[in-house]
């Protein structure tokens, strides 16, 4: 069944023949498509994904996440911008339930969707580090802050970035033997891709934890750790991919920390005795 979404069918008949293709499968899939990175839709659509940016383009959009907050806008309630599972006047009750089941939901799916191999390359690959850049933008900074909580308390020198020009930075002045960790939901900010690849130039090795398997994050970092979640890119935050984050890097820190438990044991020992004075 064919959505209404006015302003691709208003520019249908400007479009190229591998364009049409494009908005023939929008047109029919569209509540499916906001959920797609350009790859997926490429893919679904039979065209390549510079294809999928020039179709977004000759509508008139600066790109992909762009296109995708237009189609969102086109065919879901306003109210799910802020929450996808949310209607109006929710009661505060089923509001609760509703965003604690959309976490354990992530939670779950992202349980389901890790490669076990890959977390394990991870943890040895953060094992041996002789230091950590974690970076994140927005909502995954606060995951970037954590994980850089963490990782400093086990022992090991690390950093955290929530700049997009600090971190290319210190990308790039990174050397073989460290570890360049980028967190997103969409993996297709360019500032956090442009710092993976700035880093993996130095040498270092790189790790994503993204939500996207065909995101370009996912394409130029050595291990992708996938998260599971419902979320798409154009809510003003994602929440529940949050979550799942979170909880990707308690499984690296825990393992991590495991395999150099002695080390670990001390240092925090040492911390928690520096803190005592601290505390009433």
């Amino acid at each position: 069944m064919l959505e209404q979404v006015n302003f691709v069918t208003d520019k249908y008949s400007d479009l190229r023949k591998s364009e049409k293709k494009v908005a023939d499968y929008v047109l029919g899939n569209a509540k499916e498509v906001i959920h797609f990175s350009v790859s997926q839709l490429a893919e679904q659509a039979h065209v390549s994904d510079p294809t999928v940016i020039r179709f977004c383009r000759a509508l008139g959009l600066k790109g992909f996440q762009d296109f995708k907050i237009h189609l969102a806008q086109n065919i879901i309630p306003a109210v799910r911008s802020i929450h996808e599972s949310m209607s109006e006047k929710e009661e505060v009750p089923e509001l609760v339930r509703k965003v604690f089941d959309a976490n354990r939901e992530a939670i779950n799916s992202t349980f389901g969707t890790l490669d076990f191999v890959v977390v394990q390359q991870a943890i040895e690959k953060l094992r041996n580090a002789q230091k950590i850049i974690f970076h994140g933008l927005a909502g995954s900074a606060a995951v970037a802050m954590d994980a850089y909580h963490k990782f400093f308390r086990i022992g090991i020198p690390c950093e955290w970035f929530n700049d997009g020009h600090m971190a290319i930075m210190a990308a790039s002045m990174m050397k073989p033997g460290q570890v360049f960790v980028a967190i997103s939901h969409s993996g297709a900010t360019h500032d956090v891709v442009e710092a993976v690849q700035a880093a993996e130039l130095a040498g270092a090795s790189t790790i994503g934890i993204v939500s996207y398997s065909k995101s370009p994050l996912s394409k130029v970092v050595q291990h992708t750790l996938l998260v599971g979640s419902s979320e798409t890119g154009y809510r003003f935050e994602p929440m529940a991919s949050r979550i799942a984050q979170l909880c990707v890097i308690d499984v690296l820190s825990v393992g991590v920390a495991l395999l150099r438990s002695e080390e670990v044991i001390s240092n925090l020992a040492k911390s928690r005795n520096a803190l005592a004075k601290k505390r009433y």
